[in-house]
Formats: C-alpha cells, structure tokens, sequence
C-alpha cells in the first residue's frame, strides 16, 4: 500500500496531510492514523488529516489526534488545510469548508492564514481558572514563571482530574509578560505538551478579553512555536467574528508504504 502524504506545521503544531479525494485511505483505520503519527516508527506529528470532496463546499476537513482517534475542531490544523488546499489548487485565496464542528471560512493574505472560528457563546468563570469551548474544550489558567512551569505534569493532573472527568479538556497555562502574553498547551489527544493549538490560543485571547485585562480586540500570543494573532468582537456574554492568524507551512512530501 502506497499511501502520497505532505507534513505541515503551523508555529510548530505538526500534521501529517493526506489528499483522499479518491479515498485512499481508510477512515476506520485508527491503528494506521496512530502509527504515521509515531515520531520513532512513523512520519511524526501531532496529527493526521485528510482533505475530502464536500457536495457543496470546497472540501471537508476529518483530523485525527495522534493517537489514532477522531477528535474536536483543530484551529492550527484547519490553517495548515487551507494552505493545502491551495497547494493541490483546490482553492485559490479564499475558501468555505466543513470540519467537525460546522463551516470554516478562511483566507491567505501576506503569507498569513486567517481561519474564522466558530462563535463562543459563553465563558465560564471559576476562582482559579476559566472554561470555554472554541471548537475544543479548553481550560485557561493564570501561572507564574511559565518558562520554568511543568506543563506536562500538571497539564496531565487537570485533563484527568474530577474536573473534566473521562471526555477530559486541553489544558492551557498562561502569564502577562513584557513582550504580551505568553501560552502553553497541554493538548488532550496527543497527551503532552505541544509547540501550539491554535483553539487554545483563541480560548486564552478570549478570556483574557473577558477578563477585562486589555480592551482591544486584536490580541497577539507568543506560542512555544512562534505567535499567532486573534481578532474578535464581543456580542454579549460572548464573542462573534473571530479570526486565529498564523503561518501555515510544507515541511516536505513523501509516500508511506507499508
């Protein structure tokens, strides 16, 4: 079996991308997902996508977690899709496609993915932390020292603990520094800390609007892989029309055979 792929990251959150227009590649095939993911015995990422026809739209978005399991809206991957798409010319500048949790509209300006997210209707806040859903789950916890801060460790103790119970959360550690506001994320799926996620960090801009610690609706993140951008505009308790804004790079092409 000869399987064409390309491997894209997007500040650093890496996927392996697989064109199955002609499906061919199986759906079903969690253990396979899991092993191109393998960073010792696959091509390594922290998850696999495949591009597919869509009757109405340009095309349909399915992401896998590295793991192997179908999971929530990947913001990162649904940037690094789009530059896909247009490199197989399936689109051009702009584009309308459907994910898992509804149409995505997206456009390339100035090497810059600029992928509209659904709207947040509510956030959730509690003594030590807030809770929002951007596509994906996710919780966002002030820390100090975020440099030396173990992410993994007490991002795994928060994504098992009583407070998310099975269905679990991605986990997100936060700290105002001179240069903004900087993110990590410990991302549910691939079970560990990641370079970016793209729906964290529009959950962070978010609740830091809410949070009423700055006013402007355009709010620049320093991500562990690079920065990323979020535009929004509040509507009531919750937010409409926001963008996540990043690169979105081919790091090479190859055929898997097995």
């Amino acid at each position: 079996m000869s399987i064409p792929f390309y491997k894209y990251q997007g500040t650093g959150n890496d996927f392996v991308m697989i064109d199955n227009r002609q499906h061919i590649f199986s759906k079903n095939d969690t253990k396979l997902v899991k092993q191109l993911c393998d960073r010792k015995f696959g091509i390594g990422a922290d998850g696999l996508i495949l591009l597919e026809n869509h009757e109405d739209q340009d095309f349909t978005m399915v992401y896998y977690n590295a793991d192997g399991n179908p999971s929530s809206m990947c913001g990162n991957g649904g940037r690094c899709i789009v530059a896909f798409a247009q490199e197989l010319g399936v689109i051009k500048n702009s584009t309308t496609f459907e994910a898992i949790d509804g149409l995505h509209e997206a456009y390339i300006k100035d090497g810059l993915v600029h992928l509209k997210m659904q709207d947040v209707s509510e956030i959730k806040e509690y003594e030590d932390h807030l809770f929002l859903d951007t596509g994906s789950p996710h919780h966002v916890q002030w820390v100090n020292d975020i440099e030396h801060y173990d992410v993994k460790s007490n991002g795994a103790a928060l994504r098992y603990g009583p407070l998310y119970g099975k269905a679990g959360s991605n986990i997100n550690f936060v700290e105002a520094t001179t240069e903004g506001f900087r993110l990590r994320t410990y991302e549910r799926g691939v079970e560990d800390e990641t370079l970016s996620c793209g729906t964290g960090a529009t959950a962070v801009a978010l609740a830091i609007h809410k949070q009423g610690k700055v006013s402007h609706t355009s709010i620049p993140l320093q991500v562990e892989g690079g920065n990323l951008k979020i535009e929004f505009e509040p509507e009531g308790v919750g937010y409409k029309n926001i963008f996540l804004i990043g690169p979105a790079q081919k790091v090479f092409e190859g055929v898997w055979r097995d």
